[in-house]
Formats: C-alpha cells, structure tokens, sequence
C-alpha cells in the first residue's frame, strides 16, 4: 500500500518555516533521514507533506563563538567525527561520533535530526547534556536557546513548539585543563546502545576535579545527570579509586527493563560505564594539563 505525500525542497530557511507553519502538523521536516525514513518504511509516519531541509546551506554551518562553538543543525556525524577546522575546538564531538550507526548512517545521519529524534539510547542528546549545552531553535516565536537540560522531555520528545526547527547547537570549547570519554555497551557495533556513559572532567591548579559532568543515555527515558557523583567528585584527587568509588552510588536512576536487557544489568553496566569514562577523561585532564 503507497501513502502518498507532497515534496517540497526549500531553498532558505524562512521558506522550510513558511512550510511548517502552513502545513502545521501535517508537515514533517526531513534532515539526514536516518530516522524519520524507517518511520515512513514502517508507515508510522505518515506525514501529508515532507519538507526536505538538504537544501538549507545556512544550517550546515560551524563557528567559534568566544569560548562557545556553534555546529549547525544539518552537520553530518561523519563530519563530527573527523572533527576538521573549528570542530576540534569541543574533541568529545570525535570520541561520540564513531559510535553513531556504520559509515552509511553516519556520512548521512546529521546531530539536529538526532537531537530532534531524541532517542533514549542515542549518544548526541548525552554528549550535549554532559557539556550543557544548548539547542538552538526558530520557529514563529521567534529564536530561542533551550538549555540540553530542558530539550529532552521524554522518549522521543522534545521542547519544539509547533512550527519550530532546530538550527544548531551550542557546546562549550574544551580548555586544556579538560578531560573527556565516552564509554558504551552495545550488542553489536554501532547498534544503539542498550548504556552509554559520557563524563567531563575539569582539573584546577592543585590537580584536584574542579568540575565533573556525567550523563547516562539508555536508563531512563531523557539522557540522565548524575548531580550526586558530580558534586562528590568536586575537590577531591581524581585517583582510579576515588572515582570507581563515586560511580558505584546511582541511585538517583530507574532504568526499565526491556528484550535487551534487565532494569538491574542496566544498573550494573552504569556503574561500570560511568566509573571508566571518569577514569579516562581524568587521565586525558592530567596529560592536557600537563602538556
């Protein structure tokens, strides 16, 4: 059975918005494809107009901005993981990307339509949680920068208001004094992973943790702070056994079980995940501080 749609290719994005605002909830954007495709394929997608944003030159766009980078919303994964120009600026951007789908989904596949999507399991929406990030959107209220922390609201669902497009996101620039890791546990390369764990280390002058960030992806249904081990971590030597130490108190997370894997191997592997992530980013703070 065909379920036809109209096609329409704006070429500005004041022309996709039109679209959007128009067609209201009838419309729906496509980026990379990656993950509104297989809706369409699966027919649980069924939009009466789709609104191809490849056209849109002004959101492949990359700059610093200060202390801040700003990565377009139609930037590929692949481009992420090379990391090339102003996107080595934030290098925890080339740690994530490889672990995105295969070459396929990730020469396609673009950070905006991954955040929009806001799968559970996927690593874009944990990498901007942990670096507090912002999505920036536009829509007819105009621009706005919604904090990572309020994008995600639940399973595949986000803060866009009707009518409204991701044009980017802003991430901080990693200083010399920062670590960073991502450690995952997936069936299968590239797969989804059934945890992630993504940590930030920041170390002061005496070489103690002047800041730690870490967000789980795979436990709950929006990527998950863990403020508890954060502010444990704050001031203390970031030794293997202090931080395998934090990580093993989460209790601050619920995860579901599910066909993949049990609400307590869930748990299990986020101990694990977290506890490696923060002893590799520690270790890559103290050799870039060093350096």
């Amino acid at each position: 059975m065909t379920v036809p749609f109209d096609y329409r290719a704006p070429t500005t994005l004041a022309e996709a918005l039109a679209l959007l605002r128009d067609h209201g909830e009838e419309a729906k954007p496509l980026a990379g494809g990656q993950s509104l495709v297989p809706l369409l394929t699966l027919r649980l997608a069924r939009p009466a107009v789709l609104v191809d944003l490849n056209g849109l030159d002004e959101l492949r766009a990359v700059r610093r901005e200060g202390d801040a980078l700003f990565v377009g919303a139609l930037v590929r994964h692949r481009a992420l993981e090379r990391g090339e120009g102003a996107l080595a600026a934030c290098a925890l951007l080339q740690e994530a990307a490889p672990l995105i789908g295969n070459v396929r989904v990730r020469t396609l596949g673009t950070i905006g339509g991954s955040l929009a999507h806001a799968d559970p399991a996927a690593e874009w929406p944990a990498v901007v949680r942990a670096l507090d990030g912002a999505v920036l959107v536009r829509g007819p209220g105009g621009d706005r920068a919604v904090p990572a922390g309020e994008f995600f609201v639940g399973a595949l669902v986000t803060a866009l208001r009707p009518g409204e497009l991701i044009v980017g996101v802003r991430l901080p620039a990693l200083g010399p004094h920062v670590g960073f890791a991502v450690e995952e546990f997936s069936r299968r390369a590239g797969d989804f992973a059934i945890v992630a764990a993504v940590a930030v280390v920041e170390l002061a002058p005496d070489g103690t943790v002047a800041r730690a960030r870490v967000s789980l992806a795979g436990v709950g249904a929006i990527p998950q702070r863990l403020p508890e081990i954060e502010a444990a971590l704050a001031g203390q030597r970031p030794d293997a056994e202090t931080l395998r130490r934090a990580a093993s108190h989460l209790d601050a997370i619920e995860p579901e079980g599910d066909a993949h894997a049990s609400a307590a191997y869930r748990r299990h592997l986020a101990r694990v995940l977290t506890a490696r992530a923060l002893v590799r980013a520690a270790a890559r703070a103290g050799r870039r501080t060093a350096a």
